[in-house]
Parts: C-alpha cells; sequence; structure tokens
C-alpha cells in the first residue's frame, strides 16, 4: 500500500483518542482507548501471552496508481509452540485499499513456522483489480511506446513449503497459481498478439541456506534460495511448458551500534516467449526498484541489486538510505547495460509490532520518484 498521507492517519487516531478519554465510561471509549494502547505498546512482545497478537492501522490513502482512497492494514504474530522460546514467531498480515477512480486490492501474506521448527510455509494472497498505466510488455516497447491504458484483475497465490535438512539448510516444494485478466485495453496492440487473459499453474522446487535472525527484520544472517518452478501446458491457458528461475542472495551485518548494512541480489529469468502475466515488472512487488511504476519497464526476466543503511534513531524509531540499480530483458544474451537503471532513496522506520517495522520510504529512479507504505523490511 503505497501513501503520500500518513500523517492523516495519526491525526485521526489522536482525535479518536481524544474523543475516548472525554467519554471514558462509554463502550465505544473503552475500545478506542484499548485500540490506541495496541499502537502505543504493540512493539512489547505477547506472542507468549496471547495466541494471537494484532494490531491494526485505517487511514486515507494516495498512491501513484490509484489516486486518493482509504486503506489499511494489520499484522499478527504468533506461535506455534508457546513454550519455545528460541524459535522466531509466525507472522501473518492483510493489508487493501480502494480509491476513487476503481483500484482495489486485498493481499494476506505470511510465514508459519511449524511446531518443532523442523518446516516452514511462506505465503502470499492477492486479489486486484486496477488501472494502470501501461506501455508495452518489453523493455524495449516501454522504452519508445507512448503511454497508454489498461484495467487488470488478477488472483494470485504464491507459496512456498521448506523442511529443514540440516540447522540452516532447508528445501521446499513451490506451488503458484494465477489468473490474470484485462477487462480494458486502450491499444491491444501493446500485447504483441498475445491474450488478454491467463490461468497458470506452477510447482517447482526450492533450496534454500538461512541463517537470518528474524526473517521480518533481520539484524544479522545469510540467506541464499535458489527455486525452479515449471508452469505445464496441461495445468495452463498457454501452450507450452514454460520454466522460470529464481535466486535471491542477501546478507546482512551490524556495523556500528544500532546499525545493520544489508545487501541483497535477486535475479528471476523466465522463457523469451513467455506471456505477458508471468513478466517480470520492475518495481511492482514492493521489495526492489521502489519509486519506479509498476509495469513502467516489463520485459522477461529482470536482475536487480541494492545495499541499504539501516539505522535506529530513538525508542521505536529510526531511519534507512538505500542505493540499488537494475532492468529487466528478454534473456541473458540480450541483457545490455546501457539499459541498468538507477534507484536510490531513504525511508522512516516505526516498530509497529516487536522487531516488525512500518516502512515509508521514498524512492527514486530514472525520471521517477515516489512514496511506498509497507510492512517489515524491503528484504
Amino acid at each position: 500500500m503505497n501513501t503520500k498521507y500518513i500523517i492523516i492517519s495519526a491525526i485521526a487516531l489522536f482525535a479518536s483518542t481524544t474523543t475516548a478519554f472525554a467519554q471514558p465510561d462509554s463502550i465505544p471509549a473503552k475500545r478506542l482507548k484499548k485500540y490506541w494502547n495496541s499502537l502505543l505498546y504493540g512493539n512489547v512482545d505477547k506472542t507468549f501471552e496471547k495466541h494471537m497478537d494484532i494490531s491494526f492501522v485505517v487511514a486515507p490513502c494516495y498512491t501513484k496508481e490509484g489516486s486518493f482512497g482509504i486503506g489499511g492494514a494489520a499484522t499478527a504474530l504468533y506461535r506455534s509452540d508457546r513454550t519455545d522460546s528460541i524459535m522466531q514467531p509466525s507472522d501473518i498480515s492483510l493489508s487493501g485499499s480502494a480509491t476513487i477512480n476503481g483500484f482495489y486490492g486485498i493481499t494476506v501474506k505470511g510465514n508459519n513456522h511449524f511446531k518443532g521448527n523442523k518446516a516452514r510455509l511462506s505465503y502470499r494472497l492477492q486479489f486486484q483489480h486496477k488501472t494502470l498505466d501501461f506501455w508495452g510488455i518489453t523493455y524495449d516497447a516501454c522504452s519508445v511506446n507512448p503511454i497508454s491504458e489498461y484495467t487488470k484483475q488478477l488472483v494470485n497465490w504464491e507459496s512456498d513449503y521448506v523442511y529443514k535438512l540440516t540447522k540452516n539448510i532447508h528445501a521446499g516444494a513451490v506451488l503458484n497459481i494465477k489468473y490474470t485478466d484485462l477487462t480494458q485495453i486502450a491499444n491491444p496492440a501493446y500485447l504483441e498478439e498475445q491474450k488478454k487473459s491467463y490461468f497458470f499453474i506452477g510447482i517447482g522446487a526450492s533450496i534454500q541456506y538461512d541463517t537470518r535472525d528474524f526473517i521480518l527484520n533481520p539484524k544479522r544472517g545469510i540467506y541464499f534460495m535458489a527455486k525452479e518452478t515449471v508452469y505445464p501446458s496441461f495445468l495452463s491457458s498457454y501452450n507450452k511448458t514454460l520454466f522460470c528461475t529464481t535466486m535471491i542472495f542477501d546478507a546482512y551485518s551490524r556495523m556500528w551500534k544500532g546499525s545493520v548494512l544489508a545487501f541483497d541480489l535477486y535475479g528471476q529469468f523466465n522463457n523469451r516467449h513467455t506471456p505477458w502475466p508471468l513478466r517480470e515488472e520492475l518495481g511492482s512487488d514492493d521489495s526492489r526498484m521502489r519509486g519506479y511504476y509498476g509495469g513502467r519497464y516489463i520485459d522477461c526476466s529482470q536482475v536487480a541489486t541494492q545495499l541499504e543503511l539501516r539505522q535506529h534513531i530513538y525508542s521505536r524509531i529510526g531511519c534507512v538510505a538505500w542505493l540499488g540499480c537494475g532492468t529487466v530483458f528478454p534473456s541473458l544474451n540480450k541483457l545490455k547495460m546501457e539499459h541498468i537503471l538507477p534507484n536510490y532513496g531513504l525511508g522512516l522506520r516505526v516498530e509497529f509490532k516487536h522487531n516488525v517495522n512500518i516502512r515509508i520510504d521514498y524512492g527514486f529512479g530514472k525520471d521517477t520518484a515516489g512514496f511506498l507504505f509497507q510492512f517489515a523490511e524491503a528484504f
């Protein structure tokens, strides 16, 4: 959920709180006070006391894609075994927004650590309906085509179940399900004779090396993941079997008191005949190339890297600065250095739940800049 008006939320919460204290005996006032306390003390770890420790916020929002609207988000931490003090807690978050131009969407994502700390399920479920600017489905087309528009509906499920082989090495199984439909498109030629609607089921496997201390806000450790996903033709509405290779390398190290230096290298490589719904959209995942309009540059594959310095300031407040670059391309032999795009920015961090930040980032890129509001660190 992107936004330029986070302060509005604080004003609304303050007003609600003032009302609550003015009428201390009313049931609504007690509920408002309880909600306010959940925000004030939400960073205290209560996962050993509660089955699920939840906090939420609702506020007006503004997005580059959707204009003005209303947005909300909630996050919760919980433990499958509250007697295990070593295992990190599981997490689940829900975010959604609706805007005046017809954009609406809901995202549910999380990481569930199973009892015994031998397995983990990571997942994301998305429902979206949005009208977006559109330039094409290749880097070259996006660089020269005039701006157009389409309206897209999306249902997307991504999951990765991993089992511990050793203390730090995991093997996993992948299941992806995606349905995408363009209900309206101003310039169908931009699709380059591809269909407006596709359905895909992908299955695959992953291997991971993971020494991170906490997934949502790592302070130390290394994470390496290699994943291969196959989209068989008999499980999809496309007449060819497709392959997708994903590789991620992240590293975290403490520099001085209150600081973390974080590095991220990401690559996703698809067949050069991959249909547009499975292609990489630069800046669309809220984690990399922050500040770019999602879909401004599209192509079959993507590589991106970033280096981020995270600094604790005071109490629940922190800040970050990052520098990175990335691009999309049809195939490795057509990756061009002159197509690599810059990315940098600054961000504010507020500890919303225990060790889980709200991040407010302002990113810059080639002829672009924009706000981003989301739970948890970018990587």
